[in-house]
């Protein structure tokens, strides 16, 4: 729960934020983040295959 508290969190302050900086520092923000993102969604369906 405070994970997603301070994801919202990082969130309210990034989205302030990438008003202020170029578009393509942002599309870059959001190519990491969307990354990140599959990298986390791939190991949690792997770790949840090899538990069963």
């Amino acid at each position: 729960m405070i994970a997603l508290v301070a994801a919202v969190a990082l969130l309210g302050v990034l989205l302030g934020a990438v008003a202020h900086v170029p578009l393509p520092l942002s599309g870059v923000a959001a190519a990491v983040i969307a990354g990140w993102l599959l990298v986390f969604a791939v190991r949690e369906r792997h770790a949840r295959r090899t538990a069963r």
